[in-house]
């Protein structure tokens, strides 16, 4: 091969090998309708809304490019998503927890608001048979011109929230509530029903870690007050155990056997245990 040949398939290969990796690179550029989230916590729930946002670009925009009368998305490209951490109100419409896609039928005087159970579903594939809420809103007028499609949350406290809709000059205000109290009650009851577990499993870390026993038999003994189990009762005859108080381990540990008899758990793995330590404690 002359040195002239020899030249030109090195260029050519170096052409290849640095034009591949350029037509690898996609061009970047800002999408027309841009992904847009909003969050919002009310009391105990955590609302998220996830949608596209269109711009007005100089658009007549309702009756229009969104038309009356007809079912819309409530964004560009992908379904609009609402996503509740508990269970809410869509007007007074109750609502599980979980994530919906939201449609609307826009009108000049009124808006027809819907939680569809599909959560992918766009207008195409909207099925009304999975609706699980409806609310008719008033539109009212902005003062300000809003450019793009934007979603946002107002007059928040902890029992409700408003899920606004602005886009060009019109704004539909959404009404969502909560039931926070009833939410804040069942929180205050588990963890009252739970509360001898709380006791018990500090009495064990103190007595596990060689702490401080008569604290330890301070918190076992409250966690026997709120509900008597075999496992605080034989926790207990454990620490009195260790304190020398032999008579009055064994007496804990009985009860521990008297309430573990119809435990599968306590029948498998603990019973040999307890009953080799009341025998040693004799």
């Amino acid at each position: 091969m002359s040195h002239r040949v020899a030249a030109a398939v090195a260029a050519c290969a170096a052409v290849v090998l640095f034009a591949h990796p350029a037509r690898a690179q996609q061009l970047e550029t800002p999408r027309p309708s841009p992904a847009a989230r909003v969050d919002q916590r009310v009391g105990l729930t955590d609302f998220q809304l996830e949608y596209s946002s269109p711009g007005v670009k100089n658009r007549p925009i309702w009756g229009a490019l969104v038309p009356y009368g007809k079912l819309w998305r409530t964004g560009a490209n992908a379904a609009t998503r609402l996503t509740a951490s508990r269970d809410f109100q869509l007007g007074t419409k109750k609502v599980k927890a979980g994530t919906y896609s939201v449609f609307t039928i826009p009108g000049k005087t009124s808006w027809t608001v819907v939680l569809n159970s599909d959560k992918e579903a766009n207008t195409d594939a909207y099925k009304q048979a999975k609706d699980v809420a409806r609310v008719v809103v008033k539109p009212t007028a902005l003062a300000e011109p809003r450019e793009r499609l934007t979603f946002l949350f107002s007059g928040t406290t902890d029992d409700a929230t408003s899920l606004d809709l602005e886009w060009e000059r019109t704004r539909v205000r959404i009404p969502i509530k909560v039931d926070t109290k009833t939410q804040v009650m069942a929180s205050i009851d588990r963890a009252i029903d739970n509360a001898w577990g709380t006791h018990a499993d500090a009495a064990e870390y103190i007595f596990e870690t060689n702490g401080n026993l008569d604290r330890a038999l301070t918190l076992v003994d409250q966690s026997i007050a709120i509900e008597r189990t075999w496992g605080n009762h034989w926790l207990k005859a454990q620490i009195l155990g260790k304190k020398g108080k032999k008579a009055e381990a064994i007496a804990a540990a009985q009860q521990a056997q008297t309430l573990g008899k119809s435990d599968k758990f306590y029948q498998t793995t603990y019973k040999s245990r307890v009953d080799q330590a009341i025998a040693s404690w004799r």
